[in-house]
């Protein structure tokens, strides 16, 4: 598991989701697919494969396979843990390649507060948030409000015909999210929590809009020191409609609505832990990729285990099984997960095998969808689960410098090995679909399964911070996709990538800290059949940030510091006209009333 935490979120400056996973993780990249909705590539595997959870509650609504990223503002984010690999038996569905969940700060001070704004000159994009918390007594709320807005950007000329993309379009978004938790007692906690989110996409003749609602109530109960329960209930709406001189014309209809009840039991005796539980989900599914708009439902249920043994101080053995059903396809999933891991004397070595799947959705079950004339696309109800079987094995050591002046600090190096066999990969083949009464073939599209795709590469990370300030940070990743490749015409894997950070972080006197960085990220060209596609490139970033009286931080960044420019934009194309700048300020109100 990759640890990203709340300072790494502040110092990476990052203004999205998107952009704080790329700088912190060689091997993985965000680029658009068609209607420019955003598309993922991570170690050679789909945004499908790659489950999204904020505090560990899922995310409904998808378009070409991804869920909608907007949604994931960083706003009162405490860390963010990712999973490289399959990881279906302790996550579920859809842990095919990996996981990202991002978990929400809590505040223990009586209260926070805190307003800031940003704006970037590539795109006018200006992002206006804030944040306020407070404990009284029994009670905790955390509120967060995020607006953004963002004009058109034109990447390159009109008359550009071998550009997927000529120019961004702009929009706005709009995101507020709401955590109250109630003490009934020492032992019994509620836990309360509500969000709203719109994003509109400007088109020239049209609007589309996307808009989420989301609630949960969870109930914490510790029913002895060694005794731990949790029941949680979770609903997420995502609705989708395009508009026409503000007007709805209803032939872009989406909803998608999950209801999820989870059971969590955990017992700890002696060093070691066992937690069992299950999870029963709905999903409802209508749209327009639907013959007549029909809609669609399955339900799915699990039960699972987990095992963490620690027999020896320096041995630990984790041990999980879980069995998953749905309803739609008739389908069962068994996947489990051994882990191991020795540490002895500043080194860590860990194996690990884990098995992963994805049941087929119902899009993919049931889609009727003609594309503009251009062809139609069918689902199949015959569709088999996705499974994967992942092994890995890692050598860390982590130590100290010492006596060295300066450069006395502490440094970490991790070096890791993985194979990860894919079978039974759902995507779509094209064949010839015959008109009735015409004899005449259409070009068409169907979903089915194929086999045969295998993953495996090489991580390599060397991080070092001086207690003087000084830090420095190395990230590669070496990938090698074997028998079918996992290509698509919108993202395709690179063999190398990496990314770099050297920075001086210090607090120069009691009310002035500064945090000066040079970073960036380089990507090989991919290993693909497909024409259209980019050379190797590389982005450099200098970030500066300082903070005043421990309460004002005012951030300048300049993004692409050496001008580099795309040839021609593809859909996994850097989509950037060259060197941009941002500023951004944030104010913690709290920490500035103390001050004063």
């Amino acid at each position: 598991t990759r640890l990203i935490t709340a300072n790494d979120i502040k110092i990476a400056d990052a203004t999205n989701i998107q952009d704080l996973l790329t700088e912190q993780m060689p091997g993985l990249e965000f680029g658009y697919a068609m209607n420019q909705e955003t598309s993922l590539n991570m170690n050679g595997f789909g945004g499908n494969a790659v489950l999204f959870l904020v505090d560990g509650e899922r995310l409904a609504g998808e378009t070409m396979d991804n869920v909608d990223y907007s949604r994931l503002n960083l706003d009162n984010v405490g860390r963010i843990e990712i999973v490289k690999g399959a990881a279906s038996a302790l996550y579920g569905a859809n842990a095919v390649a990996g996981v990202v969940n991002i978990i929400s700060r809590e505040n223990s001070e009586p209260w926070t507060a805190n307003v800031n704004t940003r704006y970037n000159d590539f795109n006018k994009e200006w992002r206006h948030g804030g944040s306020f918390s407070f404990n009284a007594g029994k009670w905790n709320s955390q509120t967060s409000i995020q607006r953004t807005t963002s004009d058109e950007v034109q990447l390159t000329s009109p008359f550009d015909t071998e550009s997927n993309i000529l120019h961004i379009y702009g929009g706005e978004t709009f995101n507020v999210k709401e955590r109250l938790t109630y003490k009934l007692s020492d032992k019994v906690k509620l836990i309360g929590r509500g969000g709203y989110f719109n994003r509109i996409s400007k088109r020239s003749n049209y609007d589309d809009h996307y808009m989420d609602y989301s609630a949960g109530l969870k109930t914490v109960m510790n029913l002895s020191g060694n005794d731990n329960l949790e029941i949680s209930y979770g609903f997420d709406q995502y609705d989708k409609a395009r508009y026409v001189n503000d007007e709805r014309t209803h032939d872009h209809d989406y909803t998608n609505r999950q209801n999820t009840v989870r059971a969590l039991y955990s017992h700890i005796f002696g060093k070691n832990t066992l937690t069992v539980g299950a999870d029963f989900l709905n999903d409802y599914l209508t749209t327009y990729q639907f013959e007549d708009n029909e809609s669609k439902n399955q339900n799915s249920c699990d039960a699972f285990a987990q095992f963490d043994y620690n027999p020896l101080q320096w041995l630990n053995i984790v041990a999980s099984l879980r069995h998953d059903y749905f309803s739609a396809s008739s389908q069962h999933a068994t996947t489990g997960r051994l882990a191991l891991m020795t540490k002895w004397k500043g080194f860590s070595i860990r194996a690990n095998y884990a098995g992963g799947f994805r049941a087929p959705t119902l899009k993919e079950m049931y889609m009727n969808f003609d594309m503009a004339g251009m062809q139609m696309i069918y689902g199949n109800p015959d569709l088999k689960p996705e499974k994967s079987n992942n092994y890995n094995l890692a050598l860390e050591h982590t130590g100290r410098v010492k006596n060295a002046g300066f450069f006395t600090g502490q440094y970490s190096l991790t070096l890791m090995g993985y194979y990860n066999k894919y079978d039974k990969r759902i995507t779509t083949e094209d064949y010839a679909d015959y008109t009735p009464g015409t004899g005449q073939p259409d070009v068409a599209s169907r979903y089915c399964n194929e086999d045969g795709v295998e993953v495996s590469g090489i991580d390599f990370s060397a991080q070092y911070r001086s207690d003087m300030g000084l830090g420095v940070k190395l990230d590669y990743s070496y990938l090698h996709v074997g028998g079918r490749s996992v290509d698509s015409q919108f993202s395709q894997p690179r063999p190398h990538s990496a990314t770099w950070r050297l920075d001086y972080d210090r607090q120069l006197c009691s009310f002035y800290r500064i945090n000066a960085a040079l970073s960036g990220r380089y990507l090989s060209a991919p290993d693909t059949n497909i024409k259209k596609h980019d050379s190797s490139y590389q982005l450099w970033k200098f970030t500066l940030q300082q903070r005043f009286l421990d309460a004002v931080n005012l951030n300048f960044t300049v993004d692409n510091l050496f001008g580099y420019t795309p040839k021609n934009y593809y859909w996994s194309s850097a989509m950037t006209t060259g060197r941009t700048f941002s500023v951004g300020l944030s104010i913690d109100i709290d920490r500035f009333v103390k001050v004063f």
